[in-house]
């Protein structure tokens, strides 16, 4: 028999069940009038323009769905929509002409064709702002700000990790370590949070698949770099400059997650939050240039790589301001956050051999110090970004 038709055999075999499946007129799949349709509705982002609110909504039943009324504190309002009914996974932008006031807090209720409902929470009515010129240029600053500014701060502590023994390099190695193991928890944390009472596209899962799909990634691109540096992987070591920019491109996914809340944050008229989170990420994201230069100690880099590890580190959280402003869909910014985290974590978990004395001891009073430190300065700024 054909190695082809040996391959093809299983698929044909399942696909002839499901033929017959549906010939048996099988409950939810050739529909029945009497079933009572299942509607999952949720409201992924909420606009405010002069006059309007505008909802982007989405259909994660199988079942499809049509909104027939709104309703805004108990009054039934006038509205249009992009789609007269929703199948499994449609979005739709329903535009709802009220004339809110800045300030205050409103309930909206979505009625389906079948009585159903769906609900929905502004805390305190603020205009979003116009997507122009002045607005996406205020990202790219934001960006600047939260990213390039404070990384590129964080590098000059390359003189004093050079003049450092040999010991307290380790210490700063597993400093670095404690760092990017709170930013890969951080980030799965950020993600989920964003699908929470979310089932589309997987829900929570696709924060994982990220991770794991960036965990594997950059484990097959160091693989092909020691098989081109030295031409087998056994007992090989990473060269110094590559691990720093693993770690700068580590980070730099970390940051574009960062970028990404900060421009959320402004693009919904949340001004005062924005702000803050500015300011807490600058100051939570200076050690991160720390991390970036540690493992060149032994070095003396030129300029030049130290501006390009800062760029590395630093520019993707203007991307992601931009990006953030946009609005983008919740699942697919969970899904980054899921990279991000893959990416730090698979570089925390490469460094820990770096970790190791001359005794062959990786966990020393000196090095486990040096991690328990670094999740807690994190945790201590993160404090100052918490929304």
């Amino acid at each position: 028999m054909p190695r082809w038709l040996l391959g093809i055999g299983p698929l044909v075999l399942i696909a002839t069940l499901i033929g017959l499946f549906t010939l048996l007129n099988a409950p939810g799949v050739t529909g029945d009038g009497n079933r009572i349709p299942q509607e999952e509705i949720v409201v992924e982002t909420i606009q405010l323009h002069p006059g309007q609110i505008v909802l982007t909504v989405r259909n994660e039943g199988a079942d499809p769905v049509s909104i027939a009324q709104v309703n805004v504190s108990d009054y039934y309002a006038q509205f249009t929509q992009t789609r007269e009914e929703l199948a499994r996974l449609e979005s739709d932008i329903i535009t709802i002409s009220y004339d809110w006031v800045e300030g205050d807090p409103y309930e909206i209720t979505l009625v389906t064709s079948t009585g159903g409902t769906i609900g929905a929470e502004i805390v305190a009515a603020a205009a979003t702002p116009e997507r122009g010129a002045s607005f996406f240029g205020l990202m790219t600053l934001l960006g600047v700000y939260v990213g390039v500014i404070p990384i590129g701060i964080g590098l000059l502590w390359m003189p004093f990790v050079r003049r450092s023994s040999k010991a307290w390099v380790r210490a700063l190695m597993a400093f670095t370590i404690g760092l990017l193991a709170f930013l890969t928890i951080d980030a799965t944390l950020e993600g989920l949070e964003l699908v929470a009472g979310t089932t589309a596209f997987g829900g929570g899962l696709i924060v994982f698949l990220g991770a794991l799909a960036a965990y594997l990634t950059l484990e097959g691109v160091e693989g092909i770099i020691l098989r081109r540096r030295v031409g087998s992987m056994r007992d090989a070591a990473l060269p110094a400059r590559t691990v720093a920019f693993l770690i700068a491109t580590g980070i730099g996914l970390h940051n574009f997650g960062e970028g990404l809340a900060i421009g959320s944050a402004y693009a919904v008229g949340s001004l005062a939050l924005g702000a803050f989170l500015v300011i807490g990420f600058a100051i939570h994201n200076t050690t991160e240039g720390l991390a970036i230069v540690t493992p060149l100690a032994a070095e003396r880099p030129r300029l030049r790589l130290l501006v390009l590890l800062g760029l590395i580190a630093g520019a993707p959280a203007i991307v992601g301001a931009i990006l953030g402003g946009t609005a983008l869909q919740p699942n697919l910014v969970a899904l980054l956050f899921g990279v991000g985290a893959g990416a730090v974590g698979q570089v925390a978990v490469k460094l820990l051999p770096r970790l190791t004395d001359e005794a062959g001891r990786m966990l020393t009073p000196l090095t486990a110090g040096g991690i328990v430190v670094g999740l807690g300065f994190m945790f201590a700024t993160g404090l100052l970004v918490a929304a």
